[in-house]
C-alpha cells in the first residue's frame, strides 16, 4: 500500500494506458476508373440522377514494424431516374499507410477499419468531388460515412453468414 507522502503526491499512482500514437505515412490513390457512359451513348434529355454509392473497407499489416495499410474502396454507380440508363460509374480505391503504437491487439482490428479511414476519407471525397465535375456533370460531394455503423454491419454480417454455415452442416 502506497503511503500519503510528498514524494507520491499524496495517492497511489495507478497504472497509465498506454500512449497511443498515430501518424499518417503517406497516401494514394491505387487504382481509379471513370466511365462517362452519358457522353459514350448520347443520351439525351432532361435526366434526373440517381447515384448509388458502395462502400467497402479493407485492412492490412505491412511488413515494416508498426506499420498498417487501410483501404477505402468505392464502387458510384449514378443512373437515370426511372430508368436502367447508366450515366457514369466511378471506381476508387483509396490507402492510407499508418504508423500506429501503442493500440492494444484485440482493438487494433475496429482501429484499422474505422479511424484509419476516418482520417483519409476527406481526401477521398475531394478526389471523387473533382472526378465528376472533370467528367462534365455537377461535383459529386459525398456524405459523411459513418464507419463504426460500417464495421458493426460487417461484423453482424459475418457473424450471421458463421451462423448459416453451422446450421448447414
Amino acid at each position: 500500500m502506497a503511503e500519503n507522502t510528498p514524494e507520491t503526491g499524496g495517492a497511489a499512482e495507478a497504472p497509465q494506458a498506454p500512449q497511443i500514437k498515430m501518424n499518417v505515412m503517406t497516401q494514394y490513390v491505387r487504382d481509379m476508373s471513370f466511365e462517362n457512359i452519358l457522353a459514350q451513348k448520347g443520351i439525351q434529355g432532361d435526366v434526373q440522377p440517381d447515384v448509388q454509392v458502395q462502400v467497402n473497407l479493407d485492412a492490412k499489416k505491412r511488413q515494416q514494424e508498426n506499420q498498417y495499410e487501410s483501404a477505402i474502396k468505392l464502387n458510384i454507380t449514378n443512373k437515370a431516374k426511372g430508368g436502367d440508363q447508366t450515366l457514369f460509374v466511378l471506381e476508387l480505391d483509396y490507402v492510407g499507410i499508418f504508423s500506429i503504437e501503442g493500440i492494444p491487439e484485440e482493438q487494433l482490428h475496429p482501429f484499422l477499419l474505422i479511424e484509419c479511414p476516418r482520417m483519409i476519407f476527406p481526401f477521398v471525397r475531394r478526389i471523387v468531388s473533382d472526378i465528376t465535375r472533370d467528367g462534365g456533370f455537377p461535383p459529386l460531394n459525398l456524405e459523411t460515412i459513418d464507419f463504426v455503423a460500417l464495421y458493426r454491419n460487417e461484423i453482424a454480417r459475418r457473424q450471421a453468414a458463421a451462423g448459416e454455415q453451422k446450421l448447414d452442416a
